[in-house]
């Protein structure tokens, strides 16, 4: 039997819960689960909680809990994915798959040949929904830990903000080989946009410490990039 997963952004502990809202429409309402449906709900602290529902009325659910279970483990690599702004559903896409490849964090990123203008109530906006983005992916690939989706930002501050072990910022005319490379705890990976980055945004790059890295013979576009490197670096270095 499948059992359905849930996100709660709360502390939680065996025993009932009560469930209202958007949730609790989608478990009564969407997905109609009747009292005794299994469920298992986690609240990004890396730990499980099985349970049942137990009752199922109009406006609210309530689902009885058992004691915590450890959750599936984080990759031991942590990366942190730069991803320049793209319009439409292509960020969207990037940011599920990213999370579904075990990213720990993402940072939005404002480049020069970006098209996405973003700021204030809009800004925050977006924000949200990415990380909501973020916790569904989770729910449905079994991530226990829900990463981070940081504000977006300007490039240079983002590069001048990263404390980790390797930098990589994908350029398609180097040849680099990141075998050759010692293997790392952490790694930042940068994406550019449709247009891709500069010139002299790669020189930026490279001036605070990234290598150029390049994943095969062919272009790939902004959504498709993180999904590929991602892979290579959870292969090479991660859990993959």
């Amino acid at each position: 039997m499948r059992v359905s997963r849930f996100y709660l952004d709360r502390p939680l502990s065996a025993g009932e819960v009560i469930l209202d809202g958007d949730v609790a429409h989608y478990i009564g309402r969407v997905l109609r689960l009747a009292p005794g449906a299994p469920v298992q709900i986690f609240n990004g602290s890396g730990q499980e909680w099985p349970g049942e529902v137990s009752a199922v009325s109009k406006r609210d659910v309530t689902i009885t809990l058992q004691q915590p279970v450890a959750g599936t483990p984080e990759s031991p690599l942590h990366t942190h994915l730069g991803q320049a702004l793209s319009r439409g559903e292509r960020m969207d896409w990037a940011i599920q798959k990213a999370v579904e490849l075990g990213v720990s964090e993402i940072t939005p990123l404002f480049t020069e040949r970006c098209e996405v203008k973003l700021q204030g109530e809009r800004a925050d906006k977006r924000q949200a929904h990415w990380q909501q983005i973020a916790v569904s992916a989770c729910e449905q690939c079994g991530r226990s830990s829900v990463p981070v989706i940081h504000p977006p930002m300007a490039l240079h501050d983002w590069l001048s903000a990263l404390q980790v072990d390797v930098r990589l910022v994908l350029h398609h005319r180097t040849e680099q080989d990141l075998q050759s490379l010692p293997a790392p705890e952490s790694a930042a990976l940068l994406i550019g946009p449709e247009g891709g980055l500069s010139a002299g945004e790669i020189a930026q790059a490279e001036q605070a410490g990234f290598h150029a890295a390049r994943f095969g013979p062919r272009v790939l576009r902004t959504e498709t990039a993180p999904v590929v490197a991602l892979t290579m670096l959870q292969h090479l270095w991660g859990d993959v």
